[in-house]
């Protein structure tokens, strides 16, 4: 976009706009806080950019004359309006930047469908989602706030439950159709690989014919048994569209487990930001509307 070609000199143009205020060179140079001769000389530089003079200059007193007096009426909004625009944006707030660690597979299939009302109701915050398998360093300040997996029992920090998890295994349908008795079971690394023991030891259940599969992240771990490759540990509160879909399936005729096992928000032990204790009590709301 071009600049308009008859823009005059800006600081010739404030220098005017001052004096025609005032009526005054001197009271103009002690606003602007320059001298009263270089006040004089952009006044000049406007005249002659003009081509007509804009003051009439008399002993001890000057007056617009009536094309300056026109001039100032048009050009006087336009600065105000320039500097009301300029103040607003200066005193706008950098938006606060919230680290936030959590698991790749929470965050991409039960945070990320609900995170434009975060956006929407809080965009004085942006979000930095640390996802990755590894347990964020919050005690160490790495991030502000994380959203762990588990029971809640980590050393030198602060857990707070967010969702509780129920746990079954699941598989495609063709695969329990077929060969389930001798599905290998996929898992996801963990420095907590607990489901599967917990769940065996609640229903008793011989998990020698099911060898284990290690999987990078629990997002693959969801594709392979949806691709028939065995079986998952179901995290019904992050599976529930396949199996609604219809593409997973409950493996065995068994209750599911219902223990301390789930998602927690953890913060440093000497408390959260306000950013972080708004993501919070924001992820506390979804939480009851699953």
């Amino acid at each position: 976009m071009e600049m308009p070609k008859h823009l005059p000199p800006l600081l010739a143009l404030r220098a005017f706009e001052a004096v025609a205020r005032h009526l005054s060179f001197s009271k103009a140079a002690r606003e602007l806080c320059v001298s009263q001769s270089a006040i004089s000389h952009q006044v000049h530089k406007l005249e002659e950019h003009l081509g007509q003079p804009l003051f009439i200059r008399r002993t001890r007193a000057i007056d617009l004359t009536p094309a300056g007096a026109a001039y100032h009426r048009q050009i006087h909004p336009a600065l105000e309006q320039i500097a009301q625009a300029t103040q607003a944006l200066q005193a706008a707030p950098e938006p606060k930047v919230l680290r936030v660690g959590l698991l790749t597979s929470f965050a991409t299939l039960w945070l990320a469908p609900r995170l434009a009302d975060f956006n929407r109701r809080y965009p004085q915050i942006q979000l930095e989602l640390q996802a990755c398998i590894e347990l964020a360093d919050v005690a160490g300040a790495e991030v502000d706030l994380a959203i762990r997996y588990g029971k809640g029992v980590w050393p030198g920090v602060r857990a707070t439950r967010l969702l509780t998890e129920q746990l079954a295994p699941v598989c495609s349908p063709e695969l329990k159709a077929t060969t389930l008795d001798r599905a290998p079971r996929l898992m996801a690394h963990s420095q907590q690989p607990f489901e599967w023991h917990d769940w065996s030891v609640s229903h008793g259940f011989d998990l020698s014919p099911h060898p284990p599969v290690m999987l990078h992240d629990y997002n693959i771990v969801v594709e392979a048994a949806v691709a028939g490759q065995g079986l998952a540990m179901g995290r019904r509160r992050l599976i529930q569209r396949h199996l609604d879909q219809g593409s997973l399936v409950q493996a065995f005729d068994l209750p599911p487990l219902d223990s301390q096992i789930g998602y927690w928000l953890v913060t440093a032990q000497n408390g959260a930001s306000p950013a972080a204790h708004c993501f919070a009590q924001w992820l506390q709301e979804q939480a009851e509307h699953p």
